[in-house]
């Protein structure tokens, strides 16, 4: 697909259920009491943002722009959702106000935001959204649930993908433990959107298709008693121009020469025979992208030997196999043991890249434990990671808020005791200051009127709540970061496609 941006027509929220009724009774409550109040038509301007980065860390990944749009191009409540809100406001409610939801939509809103993918940081606008108060207050809480998530998930696979490297296969496999369906679809979506390759989930291939990766489980392997039960024994040559009429025996023969060969005598002895009887099963259903879990019985004595006899025996009909998976125990340990039985068999039998095998590791990894594999040293080629990834274990939630900062040209603030919750007033404009490398030094906000930074001038930049953090830039480029994605009746809008957005991530952090 291409990755650049694309014009399109907007279609309907991914998830089904993202209506104007996903949102807080409360909204519904304020607009009646703005229509009778005479200020639902009142021009207001709301800022989405974050007050804090999540995990600890420096930085966030924008995600779920998309859907927010997607919403708004068919916002409009239907009459089983205006009997429904009749039962469940309270019986005072006029009936002119039902009659002003029948007729509300967002062709009088503006949206204006940072690209989806971008890094971002605390306090600076996500988005800016403008139009009667009513209509913009009703999309505060879809909004906020649509960014909140996407945006910490993405940031979490971002973060993962640091700290694995550039170089190393990412693998989502998240689906069984996410916080259902709807977690699941999305922690896919944004993961790859994050920086991850793959993932195991099937309908988010489909959706939004991303690659797919999977093998098998340990209760495939068990589910095998012997050799004796494969059936169907014949292979055709990759090349389709012999068949080999007994596979099973191709890889009995390789097992024999490994288990007495000069480099690896003494590795291993008796396999596992119900494991081997799984292997060779699954060769023949995937010869040209076999993939063996083999850590069911024994990784060093059993799994892995198996898993060369199928793999040359593959490799004598023309197929390559992918590698393995290791999912308990000493992962470093074992990939190196691993890679060290691969190398000898290349060396011993001369089969070209056998040595360079891919080895693929899972087993509840997180930040922490990526890291400390580097450390200690390790042969692992890709990671499948799920739990830690897709359930945000080390934070539940970003935090996002909606703030009125502006209403008929007045600004608007919040104030609190606790200055960490003190909104910042007005309608503004957002800017990223680069410097002569050419990466980011800064991002400011002024207001909307301001004269806006220019490239070789020097400009004052301050915190907008400690004094004492100050300092003077001169930008040698200036981006201005909030883009009009959304205005009013549009029926089209310029937004990257989840590809873009997710090469546009990850040529920032790399």
């Amino acid at each position: 697909m291409a990755a650049a941006t694309e014009r399109h027509a907007i279609g309907r929220p991914t998830n089904p259920m993202v209506t104007p009724l996903l949102t807080d009774l409360y909204q519904f409550t304020m607009a009646y009491a703005y229509w009778k109040a005479g200020k639902h038509t009142e021009r207001a301007v709301f800022d989405l943002y974050f007050r804090k980065n999540p995990f600890g860390g420096e930085y966030t990944i924008f995600a779920g722009l998309e859907e927010c749009i997607k919403l708004i191009a068919n916002f409009k409540l239907t009459e089983d959702e205006i009997a429904f809100l009749r039962e469940s406001l309270p019986a005072t409610c006029e009936d002119g106000f039902f009659e002003y939801l029948r007729n509300i939509d967002c062709s009088d809103v503006e949206i204006y935001a940072i690209s989806e993918g971008s890094v971002v940081f605390p306090k600076v606008p996500l988005m800016r959204i403008e139009g009667p108060v009513a209509a913009v207050q009703l999309l505060e809480t879809p909004f906020v649930n649509l960014i909140n998530y996407a945006s910490l998930v993405t940031t979490n696979a971002a973060r993962h993908r640091f700290v694995a490297g550039k170089g190393k296969l990412l693998l989502e496999f998240g689906l069984r433990r996410a916080q259902g369906p709807d977690g699941g679809i999305g922690a896919s979506k944004y993961c790859y959107m994050g920086g991850f390759d793959a993932t195991s989930n099937v309908a988010a291939g489909k959706i939004f298709g991303i690659p797919l990766r999977g093998t098998h489980s340990h209760a495939f392997v068990s589910s095998f008693m012997s050799p004796d039960e494969i059936v169907e024994k014949s292979l055709h040559r990759s090349d389709g121009s012999s068949v080999c009429d007994d596979f099973v025996s191709l890889v009995q023969a390789w097992l024999n020469k490994l288990k007495w060969s000069n480099l690896l005598g003494g590795t291993f002895g008796e396999t596992n025979q119900s494991e081997l009887a799984a292997f060779t099963s699954y060769a023949l259903a995937f010869p040209g992208c076999f993939l063996a879990l083999v850590d069911t019985y024994d990784v060093i004595r059993s799994g892995i030997p198996n898993f060369c006899a199928v793999a040359l025996a593959l490799n004598d009909l023309g197929y390559e196999a992918v590698g393995i998976r290791l999912d308990s125990g000493d992962l470093a340990y074992q990939s190196c043991e691993a890679r060290k039985f691969f190398c000898a068999i290349e060396k011993e039998f001369g089969v070209s890249g056998f040595g360079k095998m891919s080895i693929t590791a899972s087993n509840d990894l997180n930040e922490e434990t990526l890291d400390g594999l580097n450390k200690q040293g390790h042969e692992i080629d890709a990671y499948g990671i799920g739990t830690h990834l897709v359930t945000c274990y080390a934070q539940p939630a970003l935090g996002v808020v909606f703030k009125l900062v502006e209403i008929n040209n007045q600004p608007r603030i919040k104030l609190s005791e606790d200055v960490t919750k003190v909104s910042i007033p007005c309608k503004k404009r957002c800017y990223r200051l680069y410097g002569k490398e050419g990466y980011p030094l800064v991002d400011i906000m002024t207001g909307e009127n301001e004269p806006s930074p220019k490239v070789g001038e020097r400009i004052l930049c301050r915190h907008p709540f400690s004094e004492s953090k100050r300092a003077y830039v001169v930008p040698q480029r200036v981006e201005e970061l909030l883009k009009c994605y959304w205005s009013g009746s549009s029926g089209e809008l310029w937004i990257k496609a989840l590809f873009g957005s997710r090469q546009l991530g990850i040529s920032v952090r790399f």
